[in-house]
């Protein structure tokens, strides 16, 4: 085994050598350029290097000896040593954990900006809690943490109340244990995935010791042993809630009731079955919203109940992007469709699906609570298999944007059928404002001639805005 140890250990070092001869040594006049460079200069470079190249500097000379354990960023990730086939897992498993080990032990008292770890197959307990500690005790400012764990495991305390952290994402599938006291004094950035929430208070205890977080993202998180959790944060500007897949049984969707009170946010994106119940309170009308909720027809009336009531905290709102199963789960047949509010903000909206026949229906009551919509983008278009005949576009009363507001339509993924043409037809018809349609072709149309065929099916109905500008992209 050390044999083979020997001769690997030879092997990489001659393959680096011949890879970055010329790079590291290229010289002009006898002199080594890169070499010459200020350490900080050299460092920087080193930083956009993996950790594996950059520890393995030290073989070039005397001078790049130790110069890499100053290097702020570090990445170790288990990954690199499973693309090879030169040891068995053991063997792999022991060379990870002695490395990472040693890059630590190396770097003396030099500060560590960011640090990465990937432990996907080459995980213990005992080992990430010690390289968390140290990476802590260097004062880490951005933490990346991919871990996959098959027994519950608690992160090192010491990690719950850094004062140097500003970014921690972790990626864990168990139990997030939390101590008793949690708290980041200037955590600007909180990412958790797969992690599952263990019950409200220390759930709370997290988001309430973030001060002055910025940004949280919340993806395939597993909140059912929750019952209500608030997050208030005032500082907070961007949020990302993601529930999806889904992987619950229809029959029970009873999840945690969500408050969030953010006056400051500017972004807000949810994405999921509304499981858990979203209660929005104090949005600023600058908050661009996106809202994907796909459809359970099983608990259709719970869901669409839960979205009237999300909807109800995006009513001061300017912009949004909505999927058609958002909008559909709005207005389920047997729900009362008064219960929607009006969004007197909302001037932006783009349809970030396909829309689909049993769509249309919905899209017009949506729009009647629309008064000021100015500009609106069908972002995917039609689905190819949609059929629209007279009956389908029929409005019970026009809605009031169409009067005085739309002047923007916005058409993406355009095939030329002739669904999307009558479908088109009937804006320029109906939306008496309008001044600009502006269509994006799946396909570059660079005749002329079709083009104009297109517009003159466009047009081929008197009334509506007859000076609308009809535009190819």
């Amino acid at each position: 085994m050390a044999t083979m140890i020997t001769r690997s250990r030879w092997h990489t070092i001659n393959s680096f050598k011949r890879k970055n001869a010329l790079e590291v040594h290229k010289t002009y006049d006898g002199e080594d350029e890169i070499s010459n460079l200020p350490d900080s200069i050299l460092l920087h470079i080193l930083s956009y290097l993996p950790t594996r190249d950059v520890v393995g500097t030290c073989i070039l000379s005397t001078r790049w000896k130790k110069l890499w354990t100053c290097v702020e960023n570090i990445d170790a990730d288990d990954s690199f040593l499973y693309s090879s086939g030169v040891f068995d897992y053991p063997m792999k498993d022991t060379c990870f954990k002695h490395f990472v080990h040693r890059v630590l032990q190396l770097r003396e008292e030099s500060d560590i900006k960011k640090f990465r770890l990937s432990c996907r197959v080459c995980f213990s307990a005992s080992h990430v809690c010690s390289w968390l500690s140290s990476v802590i005790r260097h004062n880490v400012q951005d933490l990346d943490l991919c871990l996959f764990v098959e027994e519950p495991f608690m992160l090192p305390q010491c990690l719950f109340s850094s004062k140097t952290l500003t970014s921690l994402k972790l990626e864990m599938n168990c139990v997030l244990e939390l101590p008793t006291c949690t708290f980041f004094p200037f955590l600007r950035t909180l990412h958790l995935c797969l992690v599952t929430f263990r019950d409200d208070s220390s759930t709370q205890r997290l988001f309430s010791g973030c001060p002055m977080l910025q940004e949280l993202a919340i993806l395939d998180c597993e909140w059912m042993n929750l019952k209500q959790v608030a997050i208030s944060i005032s500082s907070l500007k961007s949020l990302i809630i993601d529930d999806l897949p889904f992987f619950g049984s229809t029959d029970d969707l009873n999840g945690c009731e969500i408050k969030i009170d953010a006056a400051s946010l500017s972004f807000l994106k949810y994405s999921g079955y509304l499981s858990n119940e979203i209660c929005l309170y104090n949005l600023s009308p600058s908050v661009n919203a996106s809202i994907h909720i796909p459809i359970l027809y099983e608990k259709r009336n719970q869901i669409a109940f839960r979205a009237v009531k999300l909807f109800r905290g995006l009513h001061k709102i300017n912009a949004a992007k909505i999927s058609s199963r958002a909008i559909e789960s709005l207005f389920i047949a047997d729900m009362e469709i008064d219960r929607l509010p009006v969004f007197y903000n909302l001037t932006h909206l783009e349809l970030s699906m396909e829309l689909e026949n049993h769509t249309i229906g919905p899209l017009k009551e949506l729009l009647q609570c629309l008064p000021k919509l100015q500009s609106l983008h069908f972002s995917e278009g039609l689905d190819p298999c949609m059929h629209i005949c007279e009956d389908d576009w029929n409005l019970r009363s026009v809605p009031p944007c169409f009067l005085s507001s739309l002047k923007t339509v916005k058409y993406s993924n355009f095939h030329g059928y002739h669904t999307e043409i009558y479908f088109l037809r009937n804006f320029l018809e109906i939306a008496i404002v309008l001044e600009k349609m502006n269509i994006v072709c799946s396909e570059p149309f660079g005749d002329p001639k079709k083009q104009k065929e297109v517009k003159d099916k466009l047009r081929s109905r008197h009334g509506g805005s007859v000076s609308c500008a009809i535009k190819f992209m």
